[in-house]
């Protein structure tokens, strides 16, 4: 068997933001902001940053970032951290320095600040509609393009917690894994023989069932975490019951805020859902500048 390629490089978040950063300014401010320069050289401003609606707040390294990049001489002052929950007319932060800059970082921050308190604050919607059970709620991989760590970053400020960051440090046998190995005990026995070629980088083995045969093929192959697939409430009660606590259990599939209690209420471990991340909607946050 072929040795995986070796792991994704374990950068620290910072080193994320500084990408994500550099990325988004190159993207929207190219070598120069043209409408910036109406603004005299040299003029200094101070603007606040203020909510628009309830939200759970994150992105403010992101937010940071982006000002930091373009001048350092704009200081920020905070009234609210990743993590707090805030409230329309609510004053976020004051920024003070150069106009130009201040400008031409505007549009930047603030997408980076809208849209991970959209995530956070999702989260944390989910995370409520769950409390007093069993289950956590988690993200999965359908991010946005280039803005993975930030948004699962986000899932965590929001009070859910995260699956694997990618296809490099854990397994998930699907479906198709299962097919193409012939049975869910060759391909656990193939995932395993993988995870140990990783020098502990492989953090979990996972494997997705459709049924409760399937599930009990797979908890008779050693499998310590589950996928149940698409199952209704009544399978996924008998999944419970049939695990008997070997194995961790997620739910998964057609998950929204109008099933995942009772989702939760069935005794599964953990739900993922996909639009914690996929189907974000920015916060309605804005920049007022007062000369």
């Amino acid at each position: 068997m072929n040795a995986p390629p070796a792991a994704a490089p374990a950068d620290t978040l910072d080193a994320e933001i500084e990408r994500n950063v550099d990325a988004a300014l190159a993207e929207d401010v190219g070598n120069i902001d043209l409408t910036a320069q109406l603004v005299p050289a040299g003029v200094l401003t101070r603007a606040t940053v203020v909510a628009r609606e309830n939200a759970v707040l994150c992105g403010t390294s992101w937010f940071e970032r982006c000002f930091a990049k373009l001048d350092s001489a704009i200081s920020i002052a905070w009234s609210a951290a990743d993590g707090d929950r805030v409230v329309p007319d609510q004053v976020l932060c004051h920024l003070d320095g150069p106009a130009r800059a201040l400008l031409t970082g505007e549009r930047t921050a603030l997408n980076f600040l809208q849209l991970l308190s959209g995530v956070a604050t999702k989260a944390s919607q989910y995370a409520n509609a769950v409390a007093g059970t069993r289950a956590i709620v988690i993200d999965t991989r359908k991010t946005l393009p280039g803005l993975r760590r930030a948004q699962k970053y986000a899932v965590k400020c929001g009070g859910c917690g995260n699956h694997r960051l990618g296809l490099y440090d854990a397994i998930l046998i699907k479906e198709n894994h299962i097919l193409a190995a012939g049975s869910i005990a060759a391909a656990m026995a193939a995932a395993k023989q993988v995870s140990d070629t990783t020098n502990g980088r492989c953090k979990f083995i996972q494997v997705e069932v459709e049924s409760l045969d399937e599930l009990g093929q797979a908890l008779k192959a050693g499998a310590k975490m589950i996928l149940l697939d698409n199952m209704t409430l009544d399978q996924m009660r008998g999944a419970v019951a049939l695990n008997a606590g070997r194995a961790l259990l997620e739910a998964s599939g057609n998950v929204n805020l109008d099933t995942v209690r009772s989702i939760a209420e069935t005794g599964v471990d953990r739900i993922s859902v996909g639009g914690l991340t996929k189907d974000a909607r920015a916060i309605d946050l804005s920049m007022r500048f007062s000369g």
